[in-house]
């Protein structure tokens, strides 16, 4: 069955479930929308369903930062209260404010 809403919303600050990593959505798929090879090089045991929301995420773990591509299975909000350095943020987004980032343009 597929989830018609999605859970976290632009702006917001989540982590990875499993992987040491957080990051800012900045854009969300209703489902996956990545390529095959992409969906094909994560391991069988660790592949997430396809039919749900896939998050678009400026992320930073603690070498590097990098956009992510992460289901919606595998996020949880981060609670942390800590802003995300990442240094794509100021041209998407105003400054961080109660652990989320609003937008800078209006969407359609």
């Amino acid at each position: 069955m597929l989830k018609t809403h999605a859970k976290y919303h632009l702006g917001q600050v989540v982590r990875h479930r499993k992987h040491p990593f957080r990051g800012v959505i900045f854009d969300v798929d209703p489902e996956f929308a990545n390529t095959e090879e992409w969906y094909q090089a994560i391991p069988e045991d660790s592949r997430p369903l396809k039919n749900q929301p896939f998050y678009h995420l400026l992320a930073e773990n603690d070498q590097s930062y990098y956009v992510a591509y992460v289901s919606e299975q595998n996020l949880v909000v981060d609670y942390s209260g800590e802003p995300v350095d990442h240094p794509d943020i100021p041209e998407m987004f105003g400054p961080f404010q109660d652990g989320s980032y609003p937008l800078h343009f209006q969407l359609n």
